[in-house]
């Protein structure tokens, strides 16, 4: 999927999580609600890395230079690593220290109603924007399971925000169940274990994310798919007896750095070799 597709799927996570974002602060402020917090938390995070992402994508469009003669691509990687490290630091800590302060305070919820208003809300909303996600990943990888997906793709503008979006269905419905629980049982308790879940769910993403990330920010090789069809072109060519090495790098989603080592025929001449080569 080129830039105009991954902005496509950031701008519908952006719309989803700017409006759930705010929804959520006023729930937790209006019903004292440490997991609705961590949620709210957690929202305003994903709206913050869609921003840098998108700040990224128009970074890495950036035209080659003298400094950078292959461009800027590979920056895209460096602003979806610090997407990473906002999940944990900002995300997945807070959440943790709001739930073991209301673990230590615990105090019953008000009109608690008002949050499952919310949740339900935001899990649709989060839905639809997980649904445009996962389209944009299927373009890519159309076979196989949802993590060989996100692992063989090399855009993050689209598998960051389906993670960023799988976390926050998780997120929501751990929500969901502890103030359930906290409601029924009248156990307030419940409500601050759901927040410290909820950490834990966003720094396990963090971990995942930061992870693929950094493997291609360190010079990840081409898929396998793409190594075939370009071997195959090559010994199409009546020119080559053989194709010894293809060496790869992704330089950014849609670039490629290819080195190839190759046997022309012996009766070739020089002048003949040159033009095979361009």
């Amino acid at each position: 999927m080129a830039a105009h597709g991954s902005r496509i799927v950031i701008y519908a996570a952006l719309a989803g999580n700017l409006a759930i974002a705010a929804t959520k602060f006023a729930a937790s402020w209006y019903t004292g609600s440490s997991a609705m917090l961590s949620e709210a938390i957690h929202s305003l995070v994903d709206t913050s890395n869609q921003v840098l992402l998108l700040f990224g994508l128009r970074r890495a469009a950036r035209p080659a230079t003298a400094n950078h003669p292959f461009g800027h691509g590979m920056e895209i990687y460096f602003w979806a690593f610090v997407v990473a490290l906002m999940i944990f630091a900002l995300g997945g800590t807070m959440s943790i220290y709001e739930g073991v302060a209301r673990l230590r305070e615990p105090a019953p919820m008000t009109s608690p109603w008002v949050n499952f208003a919310v949740l339900g809300a935001s899990i649709l909303i989060e839905s639809l924007s997980l649904r445009v996600a996962w389209k944009g990943l299927r373009e890519r990888n159309p076979d196989g399971s949802a993590l060989s997906a996100v692992q063989g793709s090399k855009d993050p503008g689209i598998f960051a925000i389906f993670c960023e979006d799988f976390a926050a269905l998780a997120g929501l419905a751990l929500a969901l169940v502890g103030i359930t629980l906290a409601v029924v049982l009248d156990m307030p308790v419940f409500d601050g274990i759901a927040s410290i879940a909820i950490g834990i769910v966003l720094i396990l993403t963090s971990g995942f994310l930061a992870r693929e990330t950094l493997s291609l920010m360190t010079g990840e090789s081409a898929s396998k798919e793409v190594l075939a069809e370009a071997r195959q072109v090559l010994v199409s060519d009546g020119r080559v007896l053989a194709v010894e090495d293809i060496l790869s790098m992704h330089l950014g989603p849609d670039d490629v750095l290819v080195a190839v080592s190759i046997d022309f025929r012996d009766d070739m001449t020089s002048d003949a070799i040159e033009q095979a080569v361009h």
